[in-house]
């Protein structure tokens, strides 16, 4: 996996860059070499925020963490994108949309289903065409509470949202 590394308010010492490295390598193990991993570090007043995003094919799996601590932030973020990873594993594999992207060991290994994903920021995204169910996939991996899309099947604006008990919810315009 290849690194893209930058900071905002910070030096990005090559200590720092190694340490990244380091504890993302942990996850290098579920994706092939082609991918890419853009971190960005952040220093606001007393907050040190580091943003990891990884682009795969159609989508894109995303975590943000802030500690008091650069180091504390780094192996947050690891264990969030760890846990989206393995959560939506399954997923991935049933619709055979991230061919390529994953590495065949992490798709022939077990893995059991961790709870607890906090959400912590809402981002702005293109509205694209595509089913309920992808969509609810797509709202998972970039850890957002709702999700807007264009229903390929009624070529309408459609909301799918989690509800509190974990369940998803689907919104429809009626005319």
């Amino acid at each position: 996996m290849r690194y893209i590394i930058s900071g905002k308010n910070i030096e990005v010492t090559k200590a720092l860059k190694d340490i990244v490295m380091e504890k993302l390598g942990k996850l290098e193990k579920y994706f092939s070499k082609d991918n890419e991993a853009i971190i960005t570090m952040v220093v606001e007043k007393q907050r040190q925020i580091i943003e990891v995003t990884i682009p795969i094919k159609g989508s894109v799996i995303r975590a943000e963490e802030e500690a008091d601590s650069m180091y504390v932030a780094i192996d947050k973020v690891v264990d969030i994108l760890e846990r989206q990873l393995l959560k939506h594993k399954n997923k991935l594999i049933d619709k055979h949309r991230h061919q390529g992207t994953f590495k065949q060991e992490f798709i022939d290994e077990e893995y059991e289903e961790k709870e607890g994903v906090k959400i912590v920021r809402s981002k702005k995204f293109a509205v694209k065409p595509m089913d309920a169910e992808e969509a609810c996939m797509e709202m998972d991996l970039l850890g957002h509470d709702f999700y807007v899309f264009m229903n390929s099947d009624t070529d309408e604006v459609n909301v799918v949202y989690k509800r509190r008990n974990g369940n998803y919810g689907l919104i429809e315009p009626e005319y």
